[in-house]
């Protein structure tokens, strides 16, 4: 992916080295990292699996947030930190962009950068749970440690599935301006768990359309992409499929029990918003087939 020397985002909040104010998070191990990271990963509302973490005291005080940006702190992962910076500046630009033709006004989510452990406005939250988006306050939440996770557990190398993973993130946030997710969440409150589980597939392969999208628009206007960079993006939606989740931690798959979207559905879902970059082609919910 073409990214060198492309504008950092002003919406990033670097609270790496800094204490969460997370008194004895929760620690997994094994199969439940996997479990979780394929709970959490790509987006689940925190607030509806918030009762896993009931180790994490969430009375702490975290610091003041710091000025928007990338601080530069001699550590390993400042060139992904500054990686992320620079995605989510053009994932800015494509919505803003999206949005204005509609005479609408994108407005942009912050992206917390964290170590460990985080208060979100959706509860506190160990690095275990993956990346998240946060309705509530409107931040979308990384380890960037989860990459390590991406590449070595998930088998999903490249920067290009990196870059897929917070696209992601930033559709949930898209979901949310749109009142996309609130009705979904709203839905589920009335319906039973395979339905509401059916629910929330929909709306995850619809964040995984919309990734597509700011992939589509990204490369039509600033030629981002490089040879190899859309089948690693294919390589993380599979990778995370609830089938292949299910197959590694279970031995078996249970369909009704999928909150993301097979391997299939999310890198066919993916590769729609790619190809037609268009909000209405990623209509989900109205779609016979997923």
């Amino acid at each position: 992916m073409r990214w060198r020397g492309g504008r950092q985002s002003g919406n990033v909040e670097d609270y790496r080295g800094r204490s969460s104010g997370i008194g004895g998070g929760i620690k997994f191990g094994g199969g439940a990292i996997v479990a979780l990271v394929a709970a959490y990963f790509l987006g689940v509302d925190p607030r509806l699996i918030m009762g896993l973490m009931s180790g994490v005291d969430s009375g702490g005080q975290q610091a003041p947030a710091p000025a928007g940006g990338v601080q530069t702190i001699g550590r390993a992962d400042d060139e992904t930190a500054q990686f992320v910076s620079v995605v989510l500046a053009d994932t800015e630009d494509t919505w803003s962009a999206l949005f204005a033709q509609a005479n609408a006004q994108y407005v942009a989510p912050k992206l917390v950068l964290f170590d460990d452990g985080v208060q979100s406005g959706c509860g506190a939250a160990s690095a275990n749970v993956g990346p998240f988006y946060c309705p509530a306050d409107q931040k979308a939440y990384i380890d960037l440690s989860f990459y390590r996770e991406l590449s070595d557990r998930f088998q999903a190398p490249g920067d290009f599935a990196q870059a897929y993973v917070l696209a992601h993130e930033i559709g949930h946030h898209v979901q949310n301006l749109l009142g996309t997710s609130g009705e979904v969440h709203s839905r589920q409150q009335h319906v039973g768990e395979a339905e509401g589980n059916a629910l929330s597939v929909r709306l995850e392969l619809q964040a995984d359309c919309y990734a597509g999208i700011w992939a589509h628009h990204a490369n039509r206007s600033r030629q981002i992409l490089e040879q190899g960079d859309v089948e690693e993006a294919l390589g993380a939606a599979a990778a995370v499929g609830d089938d292949t989740i299910q197959r590694r931690t279970r031995g078996e798959v249970v369909p009704d029990s999928f909150t993301h979207g097979s391997a299939d559905q999310r890198q066919r879902w993916f590769r729609t918003g790619l190809d037609e970059g268009a909000i209405e082609a990623c209509d989900t919910f109205a779609s016979a087939k997923l």
